[in-house]
């Protein structure tokens, strides 16, 4: 027989994992009572809905849209709706996001395709170099392993994989790994890797998702610096904020291209000749959006890039 003490346990287990449910929710979610006061709110419907706080009434005019969808229940004799707030236009939005996505894939994939597909042939011809050929083969192999990878990856940061962690961790000693193991690439590039920063630093991130964010900023440099060029990592805080700071002073990009450097698939024109699948800073911004972040870039064709990634104070 299972007694009070458990009973209560079980209980709180399932009230802390419906609180869960509701403020992790992908949606623009709000529990609400018969008096149409706010009893609960997803995070993504506290950024989208301005003035939407627990105990307060919801906000008029939210309730008339076409698009909402409301589910009433009972629980503990109190009657409550579980309110979907959706906005027009967001499914056609969605629709033609997801069209160019995958026309994007499939461009992104047929270059390097059709590139192994013309080394095959060649290699099949009398007095070629065969291994030079399969040397070149296998790197184009390695180009398309590398999209795939990348694509999964953002993939499953858009339907809700975690970023942010309970615990804070240092930021400094993670940029240091990161540089030692991207020395020998950035050598060979031509491209000098400096860490610097505040040690007491720290970010309420998991550490597997600040070393994507590190790692993808490094090869961004590596790979379109240019040699001859000095690229720093750097970590403090300011006015409140943490600020991880990615500069170099390479060969920089048109002042035109800032705006879309985190677009996906986006490339300058020297990009597009270099070895990347242009999702890197795409993945930056997600990963430091959905820490509660922003990402921010400045530079000209000449004087190099910084990129600013900045992230909540750990409090």
């Amino acid at each position: 027989m299972v007694n009070h003490e458990t009973r209560g346990q079980e209980s709180a287990i399932d009230a802390e994992r419906g609180r869960v449910l509701v403020e992790e929710s992908r949606e623009i979610v709000v529990v609400v009572d018969e008096e149409d006061r706010v009893v609960a709110a997803s995070r993504r419907a506290r950024e989208a809905v301005e003035g939407l706080s627990e105990g307060a009434a919801l906000p008029p005019g939210l309730l008339d849209a076409e698009s909402v969808v409301v589910i009433p229940y009972d629980v503990g004799g109190r009657h409550e709706r579980l309110v979907y707030l959706g906005r027009q236009g967001d499914l056609s939005a969605y629709e033609e996001l997801r069209a160019g996505f995958t026309a994007a894939v499939s461009h992104e994939l047929r270059t390097p395709l059709a590139r192994l597909l013309a080394l095959l042939e060649t290699a099949l011809l009398p007095g070629e170099d065969v291994t030079a050929l399969v040397d070149q083969a296998r790197a184009q192999v390695e180009v398309v392993g590398e999209l795939i990878d990348d694509v999964l990856f953002l993939s499953e940061l858009e339907t809700g994989r975690a970023v942010v962690a309970l615990s804070a961790v240092p930021v400094l000693p993670l940029l240091q790994e990161v540089v030692a193991e991207h020395s020998e690439s950035a050598a060979r590039a031509g491209v000098v890797l400096a860490v610097e920063g505040d040690p007491e630093v720290e970010l309420a991130i998991r550490p597997r998702m600040l070393r994507v964010v590190v790692d993808n900023l490094t090869l961004n440099a590596i790979r379109y610096a240019g040699p001859g060029s000095r690229f720093t990592l750097a970590v403090g805080s300011e006015d409140g904020e943490v600020v991880l700071e990615a500069r170099d002073d390479g060969i920089g990009v048109l002042e035109r291209d800032l705006p879309r450097l985190f677009e996906r698939f986006y490339r300058s024109d020297r990009a597009r000749a270099s070895r990347g699948t242009g999702l890197g800073l795409a993945i930056v911004k997600h990963i430091v959006g959905s820490a509660g972040g922003r990402v921010e870039a400045e530079g000209a064709r000449g004087r190099g890039l910084t990129i600013r990634a900045i992230f909540p104070l750990v409090r």
